[in-house]
This record gives structure tokens, C-alpha cells and sequence, in this order.
């Protein structure tokens, strides 16, 4: 990507433009002028030193367009002393990734000449947001032109202006040559080879490659489960009690995989630079406001919230909201065991091809509902987080998890519930083959229409309309940049990877819980991610807006979330193996004793898994060792400095 001072395509910008800042279209002319000011300042004075351009779209069909649309863009430089200031790491000229710094830039491996191309595409836009972020109040009051919007000295501009309706949005351009590559050597040929992580990385940021990376990890480490499943399921369907050593296998495998898996994230986080970088500190949510007080981890004064109302807010609203939809999961559930119980009785008077395909009937409505079900909570726990969430960085972060975790209650209990009902209350296991097979089948077909088919669709067809608005307006004289941005304005936001995490964390529980029952569970979910990976790659560069890159050196806490998810399994593996009639036979006259050694079974191989964990370690150990170098020669500069500090104020003396 060309940075700096070129002229793009159309001569709208003097600058290649890298991010659109849209503001509403009412917006008073000092405001805009205040912003734009201080986007434009210089650092020193309090302003972010961006290079920043208006675009004046023509009016279309006897509407006049936003005329608040401007694209932000920097010189290399600026860049270059922003990746310092955001704390990307680098590769140094001897193999170790180390903190940027602008003074020793040409020390760093890959920098030639000014530095151009030294920055992806993701971090140049990632520094961009960065500092516009941090565009801080300095001793204003209010914006200007609105009085009622007030600012706080030392809090975000422009995430105040956003949470106030005064800024409508800002996201980061796509590059349509690099996109144009990347789209070719990710999902327009097929074939079976690994995904181009470092590539999706350049374009998307070390969120996104993490998140593609653990998809391709989680898809080949299943290919032995499948090839192990395949001869179960065609061979030894009917018995089940056969299965006792794919379960045992399974076990094993969920524990060998994830603690593989924390290896391999650390691998890439070490080679993208943000296993040793460090988070920054998050500001309080833009649309919280209230009376300034004391934040004793800032030092700063800013907006502060009860305690007492915080509590009560939690336990009040949000805890006896999540028990009713618990409740309302539960209730569903028995609704479908009585259309299960009606579709059975009607099969059983008049069998026949026709009342066979009513038993499948049941499922797959239960299946659709789930769905719904799972995307109603999803917004449900946004709205509860933002509503609860408090203004204090540490309990924003136990508010944040504490919902993260009742949303995965809600989608364990919608999808698993009523397998667990059938397991252990009901004890059919055909049904509860069935009922698997059905969930798993419609579920993947649903995800793969609402995720990527249906969005596509109805983003062609804007695309279409915008397409012929811009045509007829201006004709043919060719403005790339406006279309463009026009384009991107009206796609719809890609929320991160939260959907995408839940889909595969769902599909592990259908992989772990249930693989003495139904082994195919591991095929399936083979040929779902195989198309998953060019249905995602196909929405992220044609679909959605592109992100804002999100460093990440892990995938953070779903990796407690399917660690948790593998303990579940051990449980109901062994439970189900203790309700087969091959283990009942050893024990025909006391059930107590084979309760027992079932549980002691259990706890073995509980004990086994932590074993296993313990021993193998979380980081490669050539990556432990540059780690150490890292933090030595960091003391030793530390050290260096001190005695010269030192020697500086002897001799001063």
C-alpha cells in the first residue's frame, strides 16, 4: 500500500485515504471545524497530526447526500512514530521480535530506505484509530455548537461524539488490489492446503488470522476422530456399548488438542508481535456519563457510578432476567419432547415413508428455535452488559465475563439440554442419535444461510442500487474513491469474532459430549468448516466493513470456555458409558458398586487430563528462550540507564 503524499485515482484526496469518518449530516459547522482542527494539530498542542479531507458526494434521485463524510489518512512518518506510541513489536536484525522504536527503526529487520511497506495494512489503519481514540478534551466544556453534550478534560473526543449521535461512524477502507490478491489465494481456488494466516493478518489484524487459524487447527485436528468415527458408524451402529474406547480416545484427543492449540497461538502471537505486547489501558464505555469523581486507577477525575446502584442493577434486573430465560430454554424443551412423543404415536399406528419423515419433523423445528432463541440472548446480554457495565476498568472486565458466561449458559442449555434429558432421564439412545444428528445438520445449514448467503444477498442488492445512483448522477466519468466509499458506508459492521468463536464452541460440545452415541458428529463438523472457512473468508472481504484490527496474542477466554467444555465431556462420557448394557453386566447385582467404579473412572481420567495439561508446556521453548533474551536485555538497558542517570548526577553535583 502506497502511504504519504500520492494522489489517489479520482484527485479527491491529496493523501491514499485509509479510514472514512462519517458524521450526521446535521452536524453544526463548529463542531465540524473544532474536529477536524484538532485531527489536524500537531501532537504536541493536543491534536492527533492527521491528514484528513472532505468528500462531497453529488446529490442523487433529488436527495442531497451527506455532505459530513471526510477520509483520514497520515504521512509515513507519522505512522512510524504512531506504531511506537501503540507498542506494535518487530522483528530486530537479530531474529527477536522486539518493541518498535522510531529512533532505532532502521535496526529493525524488513526497514529499507523511509520505511515504506515496513507497516501492514491492518497496522496502519489500527495507528490511525489509535490516535484518534486518544484525541483527548483538553479544557473545553462542551463541543462546540452543542452545549449539552459536555466534555471531560482528559477523556476521548471521539468516542463522546460517537456515543452522542454527533459521529455516525468511522471504519478502515478496503484496498482493493490487496483485497483482489488476497481473495485469490484464500477462497476463489479450491483446494486443500493451509489458509494464507499471514496474509489475512496484513489485511485484518492478528484478531481475525487467530481466529481463521484456530478454524483450519480445529478442522485437521479432527480428521482422526473422522476417520476413526467412519468405521463405528458403519460397522457397529447398533451397539453402541462398543464404543467405550472411541469415547476413552475422544477424551484424550479434546485435551491433546487444546493444550497443541495453546502452543500453536503462541507461535503466531510470537511471529506477529503481540504475545509480548501489552493491552492498553480501555477507557470507560463512551455513552457513561454522570458526576465526576476519584478513578484510583487513572488518578484522573471522571464520570463514576454508585456501587450500591451498580449492585443493585445486577441482582435486581439482570440475575432474575437470566434465570427466566433459563426458565423459557427449559419450557421449549418440553414442548419438543411432547411434539417428539405426538410424532412418535402417529408413526407407530401407520408406518410408512410419509409419517418417517414426521419424526424428523420435531427436530428440526427445535432446531430452528434454538437459533432464534440463541440470536435473541445474544442481543439480550448486549443490552444487559451495556446497561450494567460500570465505569471502573476492573469491574468492567468481571461484568464483561460474568455476561459472557451466562449467554454461553444460555446456548449450552438450548442446544444441549434436551440431549442430556434424553441421555440420562429418557435413556433412549436412538433418540438420542437422532436428535443429534438433526441439531448438528440443521444448525450448520442455518449458520452457513443467516452468516454469509443472506447478507451477501442483500448486499448486492444495495450495491446495485448505489452502483446506478453513482452512474446516472455523474455519468461516465470514473470517481473510484466516492463509489467506493459509498459502497462501504452502506455495508453492514462485522461485530468481531464473538458468533464465530460460539459457532465452533458449540460444535466442539457436539464433537466431545455425546461420541460413544453418534461418531459421525466428528465428519460433520469436518464438512462444515471446510465450506465455514470460504464462507467466512467470502463475508470478511465482500459482505462487511472491514475491522479495525484487534490484537491478540490468544484467543482468550474461550480457551477456559472449551477447556470447561472438555471437563463437561469426561463427565458425560463416562456416564454414558456406565448406562450401557455391556459395563450393567459386570455388575448385575450391585448398581452402587458400578456407580463407584465409574466415578473412580472419571476421576482418573479428570486427573489424567490435568497431567496431561501440566506436562505439556503452553509456549515452544525456542520461544521461551527469546522471551528470556527479551526481558534480560530489557533489565540490562534498564540497568544501563540507571547508572548513567546516576553518573549524570554525581558529576552535577
Amino acid at each position: 500500500m502506497q502511504l504519504g503524499l500520492s494522489v489517489s485515482d479520482s484527485d479527491v484526496s491529496s493523501f491514499t485515504p485509509l479510514v472514512v469518518l462519517e458524521l450526521a449530516d446535521d452536524t453544526k459547522a463548529e463542531a465540524i471545524t473544532w474536529l477536524l482542527n484538532r485531527i489536524r494539530d500537531k501532537q504536541k498542542i493536543g491534536g492527533a497530526e492527521l491528514l484528513v479531507d472532505q468528500l462531497l458526494f453529488p446529490a442523487q434521485d433529488g436527495q442531497k447526500s451527506n455532505p459530513n463524510v471526510f477520509v483520514v489518512g497520515s504521512t509515513l512518518q507519522r505512522l512510524l512514530k504512531g506504531a511506537e506510541d501503540v507498542g506494535l513489536f518487530k522483528e530486530f536484525q537479530d531474529g527477536i521480535m522486539r518493541g518498535f522504536t522510531y529512533a532505532n527503526r532502521e535496526s529493525f529487520k524488513d526497514f529499507y530506505g523511509d520505511g515504506e511497506g515496513f507497516l501492514s495494512d491492518a497496522e496502519c489503519q489500527y495507528i490511525i484509530k489509535h490516535e484518534l481514540d486518544t484525541l483527548r478534551a483538553k479544557n473545553e466544556e462542551h463541543v462546540p455548537g452543542y452545549p449539552k453534550v459536555k466534555l471531560y478534560p482528559g477523556k476521548s473526543v471521539v468516542r463522546r461524539l460517537q456515543s452522542k449521535g454527533v459521529l455516525v461512524q468511522y471504519f478502515p477502507l478496503h484496498n482493493k488490489e490487496d483485497l483482489k490478491r488476497l481473495s485469490f489465494s484464500w477462497y476463489k481456488k479450491i483446494k486443500l492446503s493451509f489458509q494464507p494466516l499471514d496474509d489475512i493478518r496484513h489485511y485484518f489484524g492478528e484478531g481475525l488470522a487467530l481466529y481463521f487459524g484456530f478454524l483450519e487447527y480445529f478442522t485437521f485436528a479432527l480428521v482422526p476422530m473422522a476417520l476413526i468415527g467412519i468405521p463405528y458408524y458403519l460397522f457397529d451402529w447398533e451397539d453402541y456399548d462398543k464404543y467405550v474406547l472411541f469415547a476413552v480416545f475422544n477424551l484424550v484427543w479434546s485435551t491433546v488438542f487444546l493444550e497443541v492449540w495453546k502452543r500453536c497461538s503462541a507461535t503466531f502471537a510470537y511471529g506477529w508481535g503481540t504475545l509480548s505486547r501489552k493491552k492498553a489501558f480501555e477507557e470507560p464505555r463512551a455513552g457513561f456519563h454522570g458526576a465526576l469523581g476519584f478513578n484510583p486507577i487513572t488518578g484522573r477525575e471522571e464520570p463514576v457510578y454508585p456501587s450500591s446502584k451498580r449492585q443493585l442493577r445486577i441482582y435486581l434486573v439482570s440475575v432474575p432476567f437470566v434465570l427466566l430465560c433459563l426458565y423459557l430454554s427449559f419450557y421449549v424443551m418440553m414442548v419438543y419432547f411432547d411434539m417428539e412423543n405426538w410424532a412418535i404415536s402417529v408413526y407407530n399406528e401407520n408406518p410408512n415413508f410419509g409419517t418417517g419423515i414426521l419424526l424428523f419433523v420435531p427436530s428440526i423445528i427445535y432446531a430452528v428455535v434454538i437459533e432464534i432463541m440463541n440470536l435473541l440472548y445474544r442481543y439480550a446480554a448486549e443490552f444487559l452488559t451495556n446497561w450494567g457495565e460500570p465505569e471502573i476498568l476492573l469491574f468492567s472486565l468481571l461484568i464483561t465475563v460474568f455476561f459472557f458466561f451466562f449467554f454461553l449458559q444460555f446456548n449450552f442449555v438450548n442446544c444441549f439440554a434436551s440431549l442430556f434429558y434424553i441421555a440420562f432421564v429418557m435413556q433412549d439412545m436412538v433418540l438420542l442419535r437422532q436428535s443429534l444428528a438433526t441439531l448438528l445438520i440443521t444448525s450448520q445449514i442455518l449458520n452457513q444461510v443467516m452468516e454469509a448467503f443472506l447478507p451477501y444477498w442483500l448486499q448486492r442488492r444495495r450495491n446495485k442500487k448505489v452502483h446506478k445512483r453513482m452512474r446516472r448522477v455523474m455519468g461516465d466519468k470514473e470517481l473510484p474513491l466516492l463509489e467506493q466509499v459509498q459502497l462501504e458506508t452502506e455495508m453492514n459492521t462485522y461485530l468481531g469474532t464473538f458468533d464465530d468463536y460460539l459457532e465452533q464452541f458449540l460444535l466442539f460440545g457436539y464433537v466431545s459430549l455425546f461420541s460413544c452415541v453418534y461418531p459421525l458428529a466428528a465428519v460433520l463438523v469436518v464438512l462444515n468448516n471446510i465450506t465455514e472457512v470460504y464462507s467466512d473468508a467470502f463475508k470478511m472481504c465482500h459482505v462487511f466493513k472491514r475491522p479495525f484490527s484487534e490484537p491478540a496474542a490468544n484467543i482468550g477466554v474461550w480457551q477456559l470456555a472449551f477447556e470447561t467444555m472438555s471437563i463437561i465431556a469426561v463427565v458425560t462420557n463416562c456416564a454414558l458409558i456406565g448406562l450401557s448394557s455391556q459395563v450393567k453386566a459386570y455388575f448385575p447385582e450391585s448398581e452402587t458398586q458400578m456407580i463407584l467404579i465409574v466415578v473412580a473412572i472419571e476421576h482418573v481420567l479428570l486427573a489424567f487430563k490435568f497431567i496431561l495439561a501440566f506436562v505439556i508446556p503452553d509456549v515452544p521453548k525456542d520461544i521461551q528462550v527469546k522471551l528470556a533474551k527479551l526481558e534480560f536485555d530489557s533489565l540490562e538497558a534498564l540497568k544501563k540507564r540507571v547508572t548513567s542517570l546516576l553518573q549524570c548526577h554525581m558529576i552535577l553535583q
